[in-house]
């Protein structure tokens, strides 16, 4: 009999009852740091808890916050998961339209947001038909519903809440980015979290008194689990890829960071400017980076301005599944960059402990039950699939993509990442690129990890992406470079590659949440107007 599931939020309480005046989160802001010790974050999430359930939003309820990265979101957050309110969290800048469509879905009864979100709601009242309670985080403007002020007034005193879950039911709805497709609400429960928690630790070695750079908001709420101080670094987490080197660099230095974790688009600004500037990070002893392939040379780079026998880790996973593997810097270095060069696609290391994950052959329709799922031998490239405690089991309010992504397996579930891959000799899993980015050409399919690496092992090239033109099953391979025509270097990645055609593009489209991910299938069209 599993054991009754135990609310997320019991990790920052235990971490305020051993170390109460530790910081545990610190704000850079233009004017210098927010600061919040363990204990204040923890009292104060109590009274806002006990706040949200006073003004009439009950546990069970869907709550989309709309707040910007830093204390107050952190703070909102917990106070949501004593209360047992589910939050709802949407990547604002994937575009109003889009953005509109997963708050229709949604369907939220609460809205705790910003002024300029709350206004939103009420240009776009449609979208946000079903809310009917509203708390504002800054000043209200005509609009009905407390403040979050007035939530720690109402909350002030009582006893410190820390609702039971029941078992399977929401903790929290966490979308996707939808960099190969709509955004779709993850349905996440407190034992996913827990898991999660658990994994995190085991797999990197986290350690109370850890001081993180989270550039990745969320990645906040594992910090304080473990009992690290949090620093949130001044940048739009929406657009990482323009945030300003030199102020990463000093929330770092200044906050003595010994652990990091960010888009690759982050470092790409930071590593480089580190090495014009002579600047270092010494006490940086660990460089987490996510959300798309990291490049042996930012690895490289990064490697030579953090703490002397620090590394950079690159976790796999997804938003439905975090971490399924991870591999090291110095192994890339060591071993892997050299076969990614040569076509073999990116290693993404060995599954972590308590995870287990298998190569399906690619079928684009759902597969019902697991024993029709045909695993394919160590070599051969196919759907990963990845079964564990962290893989979520459903989308919100989505039964088509749940069953195209889930497969049942008795009482479990196995999640279709949507990549694609193989194992190899080692048991090291290579990532090979999106399934629904692949170029199915009539002599088969060609893989874009595969066809990039081979291209961006010409030092002119920096990035680029893979992309098929004309209708599928005879599409054309063509690849994309970002940079000024070259005709010298299109001669060349051509007889390099194999593909058809080379173009050049200023700047490469990238999904919003990481800055990272190529929109390939935006870039498809674009190439076959071109051509």
């Amino acid at each position: 009999m599993s054991p009754a599931p135990a609310n997320v939020a019991r990790h920052l309480r235990a971490a305020a009852a051993r170390t109460p005046t530790a910081c545990a989160i610190a704000q850079q802001t233009r004017d210098g740091y927010r600061r919040v010790s363990f204990a204040e974050l923890e009292e104060r999430s109590n009274a806002v808890a006990r706040g949200l359930l006073a003004a009439g939003i009950a546990p069970g309820e869907l709550a989309l916050c709309m707040v910007r990265a830093g204390i107050d979101l952190i703070t909102l957050t917990y106070a949501l998961f004593k209360a047992g309110v589910v939050p709802v969290l949407i990547d604002p800048g994937m575009g109003l339209r889009g953005f509109l469509a997963c708050v229709r879905r949604t369907r939220p009864t609460a809205l705790v947001g910003l002024p300029l979100a709350h206004a939103v709601s009420l240009v776009a009242a449609g979208a946000f038909d079903t809310v009917r309670t509203r708390v504002t985080v800054g000043r209200r403007y005509g609009w009905s519903g407390p403040t979050l002020h007035d939530l720690e007034r109402l909350g002030a005193h009582g006893a410190a809440p820390l609702r039971a879950p029941t078992a399977g039911a929401p903790a929290a709805i966490l979308f996707t980015s939808g960099s190969t497709g709509p955004a779709k609400g993850v349905v996440y429960s407190h034992d996913h979290f827990d898991a999660q928690v658990r994994l995190l630790g085991a797999t990197y070695a986290f350690r109370e008194g850890d001081v993180d750079l989270a550039a990745f908001p969320l990645f906040s709420l594992f910090d304080n689990a473990f009992g690290m101080t949090s620093v949130i670094p001044d940048l739009d987490p929406s657009r990482p890829g323009s945030c300003d080197p030199a102020r990463v660099a000093a929330a770092i230095n200044e906050s003595a960071c010994t652990t990091a974790f960010g888009s690759p688009a982050i470092w790409r600004r930071v590593a480089p400017w580190c090495a014009r500037s002579g600047v270092r990070l010494p006490t940086l002893k660990r460089v987490l980076i996510a959300g798309a392939s990291v490049p042996p040379a930012l690895i490289a780079a990064l490697r030579a301005v953090i703490a002397d026998g620090g590394d950079v880790e690159t976790p796999y996973g997804a938003t439905e599944s975090l971490p399924v593997a991870n591999v090291r810097g110095s192994e890339i270095l060591g071993e892997t960059a050299a076969l990614t060069r040569a076509g073999a696609g990116t290693c993404v290391g060995r599954v972590v402990d308590g995870m287990e994950a298998r190569v399906i052959r690619i079928d684009d329709g759902p597969i019902a039950a697991w024993n029709e799922a045909d695993v394919l031998p160590r070599g051969e490239v196919g759907e990963i699939a990845v079964r564990g405690p962290v893989v979520t089991c459903a989308y919100h309010n989505l039964p088509e993509p749940t069953a195209a992504a889930k497969i049942p397996d008795g009482e479990q579930v196995w999640h279709r990442m949507g990549d694609l891959g193989y194992f190899d000799e080692g048991e090291r899993l290579w990532f090979c690129g999106r399934k629904a980015e692949r170029v199915e050409t009539a002599a088969g399919p060609w893989f874009t990890d595969k066809v990039e690496g081979l291209a961006a092992a010409d030092a002119r090239v920096g990035r680029c992406a893979l992309v098929g033109v004309g209708p599928r099953g005879a599409q054309r391979p063509v690849l994309v470079v970002e940079g000024r025509r070259d005709d010298a270097l299109a001669a060349d990645l051509r007889a390099r590659t194999g593909v058809e055609a080379v173009l050049f593009r200023d700047k490469l489209p990238v999904d919003v949440r990481h800055n990272a991910k190529i929109h390939r299938l935006q870039l498809g069209p674009w190439a076959e107007a071109q051509l």
